[in-house]
């Protein structure tokens, strides 16, 4: 019996969809090569191809391809023979735009593309010797890592979460805020920043604590924050906070939350607040996509490491914390969860198993 028009063209999309996977690989070496060339950077206002040529020291001709290739996916609009940035392009790929993501674009790259490459071998006979998830970073590394992650967070994320955390009705009564794994600390720059008296500390490990430094300074905002070198799963952390965030830094910690949730409620004022904000899967591990393909190349190297949906809101419970609730934040790499757990009013764990 011959398929039906519908069970045709079911198929005809379903051979489509299979074929823009293979042409999407195109798309990522367009775009990565339009930053590594600063080509958007010129394309500010109309431009010819051989105008571009020119500036980039390269063929007329094959310029106008690849700017054709750009416009093939809308990161340029082509109009009259003439070539301009999109509206994403203008935002986020013109390198002294204020939300310019193309280092951390590349830095997400660095790491994707060798397990990619050799995806055969990772999946048949594991990652290569010597190549775990947890390499110890060199200090150009970290300094180039930390300024990718700074992009990220300036690009709307801080903001993001400032507004998350801003709605929260403890908010007004916060004074002290500890940012565990804070990076770059631009969401606690944003974070502070938002309230008209509170104080804010990044606590991150040596070679990241210094680029912070660096970024606070720059936001003018050290009066406020300071920048704290430790490593939280083992270092003491201080104590007095209403609020501690922790923006996806758990993820070395995974398999010992229990402690670290202790650790947390015990640095907490009493009624102060612990926020977490990280991924969360569902569907037996295989969603949202976004964030399963996202973490997939590091997995490979060292395991799971994603944490599942509703796994940190059930460690806050089970280290007592209460009126703990949970929503989703979208984010630029994919839904977020965030979990928010309240310290009881009277601390009721004399004695507690800490670090």
């Amino acid at each position: 019996m011959r398929p039906d028009r519908a069970e045709t063209s079911e198929a005809a999309a379903g051979f489509s969809e299979l074929y823009s996977l293979i042409i999407a690989p195109i798309k990522t070496r367009l775009l990565l090569t339009g930053i590594e060339l600063g080509v958007f950077d010129h394309l500010g206002e109309r431009r010819s191809a051989e105008d571009l040529a020119e500036i980039l020291g390269g063929s007329p001709e094959r310029t106008r391809i690849f700017l054709d290739g750009l416009a093939a996916f809308d990161l340029v609009i082509k109009r009259e023979g003439l070539y301009q940035n999109s509206v994403i392009a203008t935002t986020f790929l013109v390198g002294d735009g204020p939300t310019y993501v193309g280092n951390f674009l590349t830095e997400q790259w660095r790491y994707i593309e060798p397990v990619c490459e050799d995806l055969t071998t990772h999946v048949v006979d594991g990652p290569p010797k010597g190549k775990r998830a947890e390499e110890p970073r060199s200090r150009e590394d970290t300094g180039r890592w930390a300024a990718a992650v700074a992009e990220y967070q300036r690009a709307g994320v801080a903001e993001m979460v400032a507004r998350a955390i801003g709605e929260l009705p403890e908010f007004p009564s916060f004074r002290r805020m500890l940012d565990l794994g804070g990076g770059p600390g631009l969401i606690s720059v944003a974070v502070v920043a938002a309230h008209p008296v509170m104080r804010g500390a990044v606590f991150d490990l040596p070679p990241v604590a210094e680029a912070a430094e660096r970024f606070v300074r720059e936001a003018g905002m050290e009066g406020r924050v300071e920048v704290v070198a430790g490593d939280f799963s083992q270092d003491a952390i201080g104590g007095e906070y209403d609020l501690i965030l922790a923006s996806a830094s758990l993820y070395s910690c995974r398999g010992m939350l229990g402690p670290l949730m202790e650790k947390v409620r015990d640095a907490l004022n009493p009624g102060g607040v612990f926020v977490s904000l990280h991924d969360g899967l569902t569907n037996e591990r295989t969603k949202p996509t976004a964030m399963k393909l996202g973490w997939l190349p590091a997995e490979l190297l060292g395991g799971e490491i994603a944490f599942d949906r509703g796994e940190i809101a059930s460690s806050m419970r089970r280290a007592g914390f209460t009126s703990i609730s949970s929503r989703t934040l979208s984010s630029p790499v994919g839904p977020m969860e965030m979990d928010v757990g309240r310290k009881p009013g009277e601390d009721i764990y004399p004695g507690s198993d800490n670090f």
